[in-house]
């Protein structure tokens, strides 16, 4: 069905915009929510917000995929309302973080101890020191278009120019940013993603300097790629093989994609592994997760690991409320999210051919990419920077002007409170999106 044009003021945003640019650098507190105009959200339910001019969108961002329960879901509002009444920094130890680490030792394969963190960098930093710390190794590896957080360390060819990229077999580290130390480069390898011979090549190399291997084991920062058959497990033996450690970055993936986060779904376990978004429902909790062998070097002291909000008593209530809701309510949770990230994918696919745009549709449901690609899969960075993202802009910019809000590079997440009525709506914008690029 053909959805009515819808008249949108933006009036009062771009008066934000304008006062904000007088006091915030760039007018936004992320990189990320750079834009021509903003979006200011004045509330948010379910699946939808509402900006302050007070249009209306379905909201698949959900907040960079945190809101897997959507918007202001009523059981994370009422763990951290009751929590705030209690207190709100203690810099002590209480009993919810006890609760949380129990349930994520329960629910995640690769978590024999656990410690918390704010935000997924933090706890991507800690992984990597603690992983250099227990080896006692200076070199890390880790691939083209993975994503590990903004901190100086890892901020290496994430989307570099490919004029500076090098070779696709052997690229170079590109920073991404001014300001990165020169000497952060040095103990970074950087690899093409699902190339498991440039791995095995590496090692055979460089083994017993390599402290880890790190990877979005489902790649969500660039497209949302799965590894190809084998690699994932090729990984894990070449890791242990030279005495290495594997660690997952689950940031996204984790408990959204499985119960378990990626390393459930794919059937590979790693040493470390690091959680954030979806585990507390929109709150700011990450946890870095281990073998109680290699998180022993944080537990005795060798490696350093501190900070101020770490298991902040309100994130904790709402991660604990998070995550007992996803294991005792587990299917009753991920098959229905499957089936609507299916029914969406599905409509998307046939929304393009009918309209003969070459749209790729990838990924397990709860979590997708869209692509615009004569290609038959995107399989790395290379693959994907090969895509066009002029069109994809045009695309995201269509359904934006409509209503729909998407990750502006065509990532889509799904909640649980995405109906199928919204599904449709969404199939409708995006065929009349779709048919004017």
């Amino acid at each position: 069905m053909e959805k009515p044009v819808q008249t949108r003021r933006h009036d009062h945003a771009d008066r934000l915009y304008a006062r904000a640019r007088q006091v915030i650098a760039g007018g936004v507190s992320s990189d990320a929510r750079r834009a021509d105009r903003p979006l200011f959200v004045d509330h948010a339910s379910g699946a939808e917000l509402w900006d302050v001019d007070g249009n209306r969108y379905l909201d698949y961002v959900l907040g960079q995929g945190p809101n897997l329960l959507g918007h202001a879901a009523p059981l994370v509002a009422d763990a951290v309302s009751d929590q705030v009444r209690r207190g709100v920094a203690y810099a002590a130890q209480h009993e919810l973080e006890a609760q949380v680490a129990e349930r994520l030792c329960s629910m995640v394969p690769a978590a024999e101890l656990v410690r918390f963190n704010s935000v997924g960098s933090e706890a991507v930093h800690g992984a990597i020191r603690l992983a250099r710390g227990h080896t006692g190794r200076p070199k890390i590896v880790k691939f083209e278009g993975n994503y590990h957080g903004w901190l100086d360390p890892v901020l290496y060819s994430v989307h570099p120019d490919l004029a500076l990229a090098g070779d696709a077999r052997h690229p170079t580290a590109v920073g991404g940013t001014a300001g990165q130390p020169r000497h952060d480069a040095d103990d970074l390898i950087v690899l093409p993603y699902n190339d498991l011979p440039a791995v095995t090549s590496v090692m055979e190399q460089s083994g017993d300097e390599i402290a880890a291997v790190i990877l979005e084991p489902l790649l969500c920062n660039t497209g949302c790629i799965t590894p190809a058959p084998g690699y994932l497990e090729g990984l894990r033996e070449l890791t242990q093989q030279h005495g290495s450690l594997l660690i997952f970055d689950e940031i996204i993936t984790g408990f959204r994609v499985a119960p378990g986060g990626a390393g459930e779904l794919l059937g590979v376990v790693p040493d470390l592994a690091a959680f954030g978004k979806a585990m507390a429902g929109g709150m700011q909790v990450s946890a870095l997760v281990g073998s109680a062998d290699v998180m022993g070097t944080i537990a005795d002291g060798k490696v350093a690991h501190a900070g101020t909000f770490n298991s902040h008593p309100v994130g904790m209530a709402a991660a604990d409320a998070v995550l007992r809701h996803l294991d005792e309510h587990r299917a009753d949770v991920y098959p229905p999210l499957n089936a609507a990230g299916k029914r969406l994918m599905d409509g998307l696919r046939a929304a393009a051919a009918k309209h003969g745009v070459p749209l790729l549709v990838d990924g397990p449901g709860p979590v997708f990419q869209t692509y615009i690609t004569d290609q038959a899969a995107v399989t790395d960075y290379r693959t994907f920077a090969a895509c066009d993202r002029a069109a994809m802009a045009r695309f995201h910019a269509g359904l934006f002007a409509a209503g729909i809000s998407i990750v502006p590079r065509g990532l889509w997440f799904l909640s649980t409170e995405h109906t199928a009525d919204q599904i449709d709506e969404t199939i409708a914008v995006a065929e009349s999106a779709l048919s004017s690029l």
